[in-house]
């Protein structure tokens, strides 16, 4: 969970063609007979020629690497560095929209699978290598000027595709040669009144590219992919690119380099039909070992123009698009009767809207303040499950992820240690839980008041105990902290400086509608390395720090925060389901791990399509408010940064307002494709911004 500015949003939104296309996908129309599998093979054949279209909006990162650039007998100094014997730009990662056509030729042998393919894709990555004007011997300009920057508009890759193909899926690894162009220029600042001018070069780069990717057949010729590769373009030799006028101008020179990672979503197309292998039937749960399940997740949203009249540091920025992407690997192994150790790493890619930042009740649950231009590995859970059954009745375990297929007590205490998710075992709800399938908001799927301990991805590490019966289930959990706000590392100090939470879940059946429904009530207390929100206004106010920010971190010390929330799932009827939620804390501290809410209130309703012939989608509707404290608002007001939000300034004070609504639909019993819109009144609580409007889609799967 968790958790460069190009074109307009309307942009983005046709390179992202590729995803749209796939809502007219209806998996029932294709005729039966094509979908029967007579050989009774369980592995596709994914044979011949293929080929299609593949896009995303803000999933591409690159960058650009500037060598020693001069002009005339100057070298320019970087700001990026402080470098003054170059202009290198290191670290500065450019997002783009990305978007283009494909195509290919498989073999297949078994289930091992092996091909070539070759794809052209237009871009608008672009960056600047940023210096001041001492490189040119005049004083100091503010805001620096942009001096070298670079576009590149086409890439295209010649690859060999090895990979393994199980069911109706096939994963895979590519290797190959890549090229790009670029042009590159050098602008001349204006000063004393000259007249501004600009050099140019065109450039070309030729390089190698690796990658993995997954695909998912939703019709005999029509399949969906995620495909994510790394390119290195290598470094051009040193060239100029003109001679630039006035007393301090001349010849141009420089050296780039350039590097990509793109991850991008794929519709294909296969002339020759596809047999699909038939989906089982899930089956009665039995006694097993191991478990071995999967799943990936594509986000790619977007955001409108909005009004705007001032950013800060940690503001939302209108007109731009983001896109996240993770797949997991869920294992499990049983030791012995009542004994199991779990381990789930996962990849991670993409950042949400500015770099998830602006909201406080985000808008991409994907999205991680950990975010990264190129996948990263984390092991995000690791623990042990212990049960101990306490007789009387039993009920199946399902096989399923961190889930081993048996039997258990119904009566029973289960212990858990090791690196886990609170929310895997606090707050749940069957409708609005789980960012990957449902509600994409923060304020929807949690309980946003509560600062749940957590490291940049949303993990942590304890121990949590549950006694479950029947009729209702106590848990409670103790966990670590991280050491400071927004810090990726938690604090190993657990009897000074911890989290606790209890929770007591009621299950009832609703009278006269006979539907179940459940109740949870949650009380949690943190203690963390936080400061207090009256004092560093006070301290700023009179003078002891020019610096709302630089009080902050002189006087955090331990301190707690607590709270409490309330959490309702109830069906309405077989199809239809009602959430709400309700939770606050003291709004005294910084917020440690989660979001800045220190109150907050959501709910809505779950359908499933039954109504009109697709019972498996889902069209949820939800809407929330989320505020702050009085000494909260007054730190914001006075510049302070918080988690995810921080204008500079607010004058204008607003409870934050969203609403949500989502469309997801089932193209496979593993593919799901869903729509989603939020809109926003009041982010970060300023009245003086937007409203904006969010538009996203999401492609998960299960295998």
């Amino acid at each position: 969970m968790f958790k460069g500015r190009a074109g307009k949003i309307r942009t983005r939104a046709a390179a992202s063609v590729v995803l749209v296309a796939v809502f007219g996908l209806h998996p029932a129309a294709a005729p039966a007979a094509d979908l029967a599998d007579p050989a009774g093979s369980r592995v596709l054949d994914w044979s011949g020629f293929y080929g299609g279209l593949q896009g995303s909006a803000g999933a591409s990162f690159g960058t650009y690497d500037f060598g020693p650039t001069t002009i005339g007998p100057r070298r320019v100094r970087s700001i990026a560095t402080g470098d003054a014997t170059g202009s290198r730009d290191l670290g500065s990662d450019a997002t783009t929209v990305a978007g283009g056509a494909f195509a290919g030729w498989t073999w297949q042998d078994g289930a091992f699978v092996y091909g070539i393919e070759a794809d052209l894709a237009g871009t608008n990555l672009k960056r600047g290598a940023r210096s001041d004007a001492t490189g040119f011997g005049y004083e100091a300009i503010d805001p620096p000027l942009a001096l070298i920057r670079e576009k590149t508009d086409v890439f295209g890759a010649a690859r060999a595709r090895v990979g393994y193909a199980f069911g109706n899926n096939l994963i895979y690894v590519t290797a190959g040669l890549t090229g790009a162009n670029g042009r590159v220029l050098a602008t001349y600042p204006d000063l004393a009144g000259s007249p501004a001018a600009t050099a140019m070069r065109d450039v070309s780069y030729l390089g190698f590219t690796l990658g993995a990717g997954v695909q998912f057949a939703v019709d005999p010729h029509l399949s969906l992919g995620i495909d994510y590769r790394y390119s290195d373009l290598g470094e051009s030799r040193r060239f100029g690119l003109g001679t630039l006028p006035g007393p301090d101008g001349g010849p141009v020179t420089t050296r780039t380099g350039f590097v990509s990672n793109k991850m991008m979503a794929r519709l294909i197309w296969h002339p020759q039909a596809l047999s699909l292998v038939p989906e089982e039937e899930d089956e009665a749960p039995k006694d097993a070992r191991f478990s071995l399940h999967g799943q990936t997740t594509f986000v790619n949203q977007g955001v409108t123009g909005f009004r705007s009249p001032y950013r800060g540091p940690q503001s939302l920025v209108p007109d731009q698009a983001q896109a996240t992407t993770t797949a997991t690997l869920f294992l499990g192994l049983k030791l012995f009767e009542g004994t199991e150790v779990y381990y789930n790493p996962e990849f991670s890619q993409g950042f949400g809207l500015s770099r998830t930042l602006g909201v406080a009740g985000f808008v991409n649950g994907e999205a991680q303040k950990a975010g990264a231009p190129f996948p990263k590995l984390r092991s995000n859970r690791y623990f042990v499950r212990q049960t101990f059954g306490l007789g009387g009745e039993t009920e199946a375990v399902p096989d399923g992820p961190n889930s081993i297929a048996g039997t258990r007590d119904v009566e029973r205490i289960t212990v858990i240690a090791g690196k886990f998710a609170l929310g895997d075992y606090f707050d749940g709800n069957v409708y609005a839980h789980d960012p990957r399938v449902d509600f994409m908001n923060w304020g929807l799927w949690a309980s946003a008041a509560w600062d749940f301990p957590a490291n940049l991805p949303g993990f942590t590490q304890g121990v949590m105990v549950e006694y479950n019966r029947a009729e209702f289930a106590v848990r409670a959990a103790y966990t670590q902290v991280p050491k400071e706000p927004s810090s990726d590392v938690l604090d190993p100090r657990v009897f000074e400086r911890a989290g606790a939470v209890v929770e007591v879940e009621e299950r009832h059946v609703l009278p006269g509608l006979d539907q179940p429904g459940r109740l949870r009530l949650g009380l949690f207390s943190n203690v963390g390395n936080t400061a207090n929100f009256r004092q560093v206004v006070a301290l700023t106010q009179a003078g002891a720090f020019l610096d709302i920010n630089t009080a902050v971190a002189a006087t955090r010390e331990p301190r707690r925060k607590s709270g409490a929330y309330i959490n309702l799932e109830q069906a309405l009827t077989p199809d239809l389901g009602l959430f709400a939620r309700a939770s606050v804390n003291d709004g005294r501290n910084e917020n440690l791990s989660f979001t800045d809410i220190d109150g907050s209130v959501s709910g809505g309703l779950s359908l499933k399509g039954t109504a009109w012939g697709r019972p498996q989608d889902t069209i949820g509707f939800g809407a929330a408010a989320n505020r702050i404290s009085p000494s909260h608002r007054a730190y914001f007001a006075n510049g302070g940064l918080g988690l995810l939000i921080g204008d500079g300034r607010l004058d204008r004070y607003a409870p934050e307002r969203a609403v949500e609504v989502y469309y997801a639909l089932n193209l496979t019993k593993a593919v799901t494709m869903s729509f989603d819109y939020q809109h926003v009144e009041s982010p970060a609580y300023n009245r003086d911004r937007g409203p904006a409007d969010f538009f996203g889609t999401r492609l998960h799967t299960d295998f």
